[in-house]
């Protein structure tokens, strides 16, 4: 995707990289001056993990004293474990002894209360610890993910200040916005729930395992029968259900861009009759998004139930082998039930890392967006030779084009050759065809492009020997497309100079025609703005970047079809205005309406880049050339 911006750089493509190891090192890297902080959330996460590891065999032992103290209830009174045992055998019930052979019991006494309570307690108190750890870790690792997340912002800032003009020209505007909002919380939602998930779930797997071989390699054995069972399960859904989540986003995106345009163009929709087939569009489409979206949904939500399927498979098997061992006295009963605890315990992180796996995908392909952002070539850093201008607004500043050439393709020629000496306190209209190169022309003045050979000069001194905020401090400038801001009517055109004072503001604002419409709102200069000032006329809010023009009060100024927005009254009294503010200012101004430059004293006709005439409007007219056709096609039907 390419497109132009708005001062008309030029075109070219958004390239993409797809490297995702060498944005995880990076992320990792961003992560190194929290290092101290996550070596402790790895301590309190292996801590938090241990004492929650250790809480179903403290419960076993519990369930050993009370089964214990149950069995050892009906046994006789007053005799002994081993005649208990000599007498089971000699009865016959040879596997019932094996059984009772590995319990701790004491023939006649009952469960131990105190023992069991203390237990208990115990394992209250293992888990409460085991608790306080993982909210520790939750704190640390959002101290963590927040303190990264904030320096990548600043320094997404900075970069935004560093790049220059052709890299907005060269990527959409969505997309700029997208990296620097959207990708970074996306990467930040990754970073503190994927990050302290994979620890906490990677732990836990490893200290299960770890017990679960412990108490009974067989069962152990068994249990990790469950892991292939569980992945080929997860794969095989997850593989069909991406093509589907695809294309449910695909048809979301066709289904809110047809929304939009129906929204935006509704009148047109209504004058040309086309309802009907809109909402036909609509319905197909919404059709289409429903049942990618069943698909996806149903799919992926029936990977859950497949992997609790396997996991009860895994739990019977697991009580079938645990109890027939219990019986044969080769397991006590509280280890099986600490086992089979285990065995959810088990189960339950490799689900959690399996339902992360699209979180962690997300945020590195986020991430990797932000990367190749911050990698984009700054703008070309000012040159040694630093000079300052001290320049007089009341008589402007004279500029010079010195042989200029200017490509924004090395392979496409642009402006060859132009040179133009603009005296101070003159005016110069910059006419042509579209796409001549006048706004261009614009771009190099203001310095948002270099030029590749010649010299530009302002009063005298070399571009290259000033640096871009010394030349822009020097410039004022009004645009087609009116740019307004959320803030009040006041704070709009003190854009212009942040240091002028009420007055100043609402004498600019009378110059520029604008005070008689703003007393007329109820809240007068306070009126809050929106971002788009949707509640003004684009009239108005082209009469208020022009008030922000007279406000700044600079020594040269641009003008680009700053006069578009306004009805015919309205243009008189701002080329009334236009011309109090032109007097003693070197001003550009670039028109397509002919009248609005008759008093220009020179006009610039161009065309591909070229000066193709050059002088009054009485001067080009007598020439009969080209600004002599064109000011005939706009006038003829007027002077018919």
């Amino acid at each position: 995707m390419s497109m132009r911006g708005p001062f008309g750089g030029a075109p070219g493509p958004v390239h993409q990289t797809r490297d995702v190891r060498t944005t995880v090192r990076r992320l990792g890297r961003r992560l190194a001056p929290e290092r101290l902080k996550l070596i402790l959330a790895l301590i309190m996460g292996i801590a938090s993990v241990g004492f929650v590891v250790a809480g179903p065999q403290i419960l076993g032992s519990a369930t050993n004293v009370l089964f214990d103290g149950l069995v050892s209830k009906r046994l006789p009174l007053g005799t002994t474990k081993a005649h208990a045992l000599e007498l089971l055998r000699a009865s016959g019930h040879r596997q019932l002894a094996d059984m009772l052979q590995s319990m701790s019991i004491t023939p006649g006494v009952g469960v131990n209360i105190t023992r069991m309570g203390t237990i208990l307690l115990f394992a209250v108190l293992v888990y409460a610890v085991g608790s306080l750890f993982n909210y520790a870790l939750g704190y640390t690792m959002a101290g963590v993910t927040q303190r990264t997340v904030r320096r990548l912002r600043e320094e997404v800032e900075e970069k935004l200040g560093r790049l220059p003009l052709a890299y907005f020209d060269s990527h959409p505007h969505g997309d700029v916005l997208s990296r620097v909002t959207n990708d970074i919380d996306n990467l930040t939602t990754t970073v503190q729930q994927g990050l302290s998930q994979l620890m906490t779930s990677a732990l836990t797997v490893l200290g299960v395992l770890g017990m679960m071989f412990w108490i009974s390699p067989l069962l152990a054995a068994v249990s990790l029968v469950v892991i292939p069972l569980a992945l080929a399960t997860t794969t095989l859904v997850a593989r069909r259900s991406q093509r589907h989540f695809a294309s449910q986003w695909r048809a979301t995106g066709e289904l809110n861009g047809l929304v939009e345009e129906t929204h935006t163009g509704h009148e047109l929709v209504q004058v040309y009759g086309r309802t009907e087939a809109v909402v036909s569009q609509f319905d197909s489409q919404n059709r289409a998004l429903y049942e990618s979206s069943f698909r996806a949904q149903f799919l992926s939500g029936i990977i859950q139930p497949t992997l609790q399927i396997v996991a009860n498979l895994n739990y019977v098997a697991i009580a079938v082998i645990g109890g027939y061992r219990v019986a044969s006295g080769l397991l006590s009963l509280g280890a099986v039930t600490a086992f089979i605890q285990y065995s959810r315990q088990f189960t339950m992180p490799l689900t959690q890392i399996a339902s992360q796996m699209n979180l962690l995908q997300s945020g590195v392909a986020s991430a990797e967006r932000v990367f190749e952002f911050l990698d984009a070539p700054d703008e070309t850093p000012d040159g040694p030779r630093v000079r300052q201008l001290d320049l007089v607004e009341t008589s402007g500043a004279s500029v010079v084009f010195d042989h200029v050439s200017f490509r924004y393709d090395s392979a496409v020629p642009l402006i060859e050759d132009f040179t133009l000496d603009v005296a101070p306190g003159s005016t110069v209209a910059l006419v042509g065809a579209t796409g001549a190169g006048k706004t261009t022309i614009v771009n190099l003045l203001v310095r948002f492009y270099e030029i590749n050979g010649g010299r530009l000069l302002l009063d005298g001194v070399d571009y290259r020997e000033l640096t871009r905020d010394e030349v822009r401090r020097h410039f004022g400038m009004v645009l087609q497309d009116t740019w307004v801001f959320s803030g009040t009517i006041r704070e709009n055109i003190r854009y212009g100079r942040e240091d002028a004072t009420d007055d100043e503001v609402v004498e600019a604002a009378r110059r520029a025609r604008v005070d008689a419409f703003v007393r007329s709102l109820p809240e007068g200069y306070d009126t809050v703005l929106d971002d788009d000032a949707s509640h003004l006329s684009a009239g108005q809010r082209q009469l208020l970047t022009i008030a922000r023009a007279f406000l700044a009060d600079q020594s040269v100024l641009i003008l680009d079809e700053a006069t578009s927005n306004v009805d015919t009254r309205t243009e008189v009294l701002i080329q009334e205005a236009m011309g109090q503010l032109r007097r003693g200012r070197t001003s550009f101004v670039i028109a397509h309406r002919l009248s609005t430059i008759r008093d220009a004293d020179v006009i610039v006709v161009m065309d591909h880049g070229q000066i193709v005439e050059q002088g009054s409007h009485d001067e080009l007219l007598d020439r009969g050339g080209v600004y002599a056709d064109l000011y005939a096609s706009q006038f003829a039907g007027v002077e018919t």
